[in-house]
């Protein structure tokens, strides 16, 4: 039992919290710890996200199998981030987890504990180990598809179509997306973290608190897409690559 309660405090929950507050608990410090957000240079705190990516994934995977099995007969709408399916289905607004615990001095931990590896080669078997179901999506057909929230981070869709698809909250770092066709999609608050857009049809699809940076943008057309409020542009490209792209005006950036 102790053990499980040590699992609760690493994502920073009270015992007892639903699997739903444990997956919302997982996405927000795996998107916090994301090694892609972190700069490359620094190799001790790569190798200290990648060490708390393992703690925080070990203890969801605990907490999952040690729920009753009528938590998930009771809740056949919860969409995990790793479910296959893209059917929409009806979902209860959603709950803020109930944090009660506070955080774990993570410094000292990982300080005390950790072995001599590279950051580089251990990001790279953690994200393998984690995403087995990655696969090759070129030219998949996405329309409209329900895939708000989920990891594609890395995946390969060149030339998919994902006209009006919900990607809203989504984790989409490092996927390549070129040439794909993403007429009308909602990329609300997307992670896009250098993402490969080029030539992508972006056109009236919704960026509004969606994060570009570092993304290839080369030749995409965003023509009536929507980016802001006003004036006021609500979608981060540091370091994006604009090169050709067609604005949402139908100016062409040079």
């Amino acid at each position: 039992m102790k053990e499980v309660e040590q699992y609760y405090r690493v994502l920073g929950l009270e015992i007892g919290a639903s699997l739903e507050e444990i997956n919302q608990a997982y996405r927000d410090l795996a998107f916090i710890w994301h090694p892609d957000r972190l700069p490359k240079d620094n190799e001790r705190l790569l190798a200290k996200a990648v060490a708390k990516l393992q703690e925080i994934n070990h203890a969801r995977e605990q907490l999952k199998s040690s729920q009753p099995r009528q938590t998930h007969q009771t809740s056949p709408t919860y969409k995990s981030k790793e479910a296959n399916s893209s059917t929409t289905t009806q979902t209860k607004p959603y709950t803020p987890p109930r944090h009660h615990y506070p955080p774990r001095n993570y410094s000292r931990h990982y300080h005390t504990h950790r072995r001599p590896y590279s950051a580089k080669s251990s990001y790279s078997q953690t994200s393998s180990s984690q995403r087995p179901y990655y696969r090759d999506l070129t030219g998949a057909d996405l329309q409209g598809a329900n895939l708000k929230e989920k990891d594609l981070s890395g995946r390969k869709l060149i030339q998919a179509n994902l006209s009006y698809a919900d990607l809203s909250d989504s984790f989409l770092h490092k996927i390549n997306l070129e040439n794909a066709n993403l007429f009308r999609a909602n990329l609300f608050r997307a992670n896009l973290l250098q993402a490969n857009l080029r030539q992508a049809n972006l056109q009236e699809v919704n960026l509004v608190g969606a994060d570009l940076s570092g993304a290839d943008l080369s030749g995409a057309d965003l023509t009536g897409a929507k980016v802001g409020a006003g004036n006021r542009i609500m979608v981060k490209l540091t370091g994006a690559i604009l090169k050709g792209v067609i604005l949402p005006d139908g100016t062409i950036h040079s």
